[in-house]
């Protein structure tokens, strides 16, 4: 099989991987939960790519995106559900929908200024439709929490659903209330740990960076920009480690855990104060 440009190929590729006995047996493993990861991760490698302005890493990515689409298509064309072609069709019949104002015939066009009304009321109409086709004891209920958007990362989206609850008093008043309750989920972790039950250690796990999140709304923290800020700090310090190995003639394999660890400390104190350490060592 060659590559082309033509999405067929694509289909035609990720048919073949999930055909039992001659595809590839990784392939055949999957289900949609647990490709449901990389599709997530590969939507947050196209916003770097294109945070970096980089095109040709864009394009690859946008290629391992896509092929998300066409890996969730298969598996529910395996099972009769719908296919790529169908996902096509729906988005191609929204998009012609939400844009009356381009799509429409000469005598349906609206003004400019109407365009941003229609886009609401249109999407308030399939917002609607979507419910009408739910379970009628799902749609039953309109809980307060329904309009936070379930495709959002997690850590955003912990933190809609706090602001959300809020909105109605049910909140702590004190960050430090919210302090104890994360020592609180550490300590049900620690008892988690003498048990050894992995899926109660994940849902303690959770429990605490909810709380975690908690804390960083209290205190005018953004969640997501707060432990991308961590993540790059790690990436410094780390990388101290392995030039300062290097300069030595030393690998990361040949240094012990107490040597990596001086070492963390020396680039963590090399890195700039913060201002509140600078005022309370009085150094400008």
């Amino acid at each position: 099989m060659t590559p082309s440009r033509d999405i067929s190929r694509l289909i035609e590729i990720m048919a073949a991987l999930r055909t039992p006995v001659t595809g590839c047996p990784w392939d055949l493993e999957q289900d949609f939960t647990t490709i449901a990861p990389y599709t997530i991760e590969e939507a947050y490698e196209v916003a770097d790519a294109i945070t970096r302005g980089d095109f040709d890493d864009l394009r690859e990515e946008l290629g391992d995106l896509l092929l998300q689409v066409v890996y969730h298509s298969q598996m529910a064309e395996e099972q009769n559900a719908f296919a790529f072609g169908d996902v096509v069709e729906a988005i191609t019949r929204k998009m012609i929908r939400r844009h009356p104002h381009v799509f429409a015939d000469k005598d349906g066009n609206i003004a400019p200024a109407g365009v941003k009304s229609a886009w609401e009321r249109i999407k308030a109409e399939e917002k609607a439709e979507r419910a009408a086709r739910r379970p009628s004891e799902e749609s039953a209920h309109k809980s307060l929490l329904s309009s936070v958007k379930a495709g959002q990362p997690a850590l955003v989206r912990a933190m809609e659903l706090q602001r959300k609850a809020s909105t109605v008093g049910f909140d702590w008043n004190d960050p430090r209330a919210v302090l104890a309750k994360i020592r609180e989920e550490a300590d049900e972790i620690e008892a988690a740990l003498d048990g050894g039950d992995a899926e109660e250690l994940a849902g303690e796990t959770g429990d605490l960076l909810f709380a975690l999140v908690n804390l960083a709304r209290h205190v005018g923290a953004d969640p997501e920009t707060a432990l991308r800020g961590t993540n790059a700090k790690f990436e410094r310090r780390f990388a101290y480690i392995e030039r300062t190995l290097a300069s030595k003639g030393r690998s990361l394999e040949d240094a012990t855990l107490d040597e990596m660890d001086a070492l963390w400390n020396e680039a963590k104190a090399e890195e700039p104060m913060t201002g509140a350490l600078r005022a309370r060592s009085g150094r400008r």
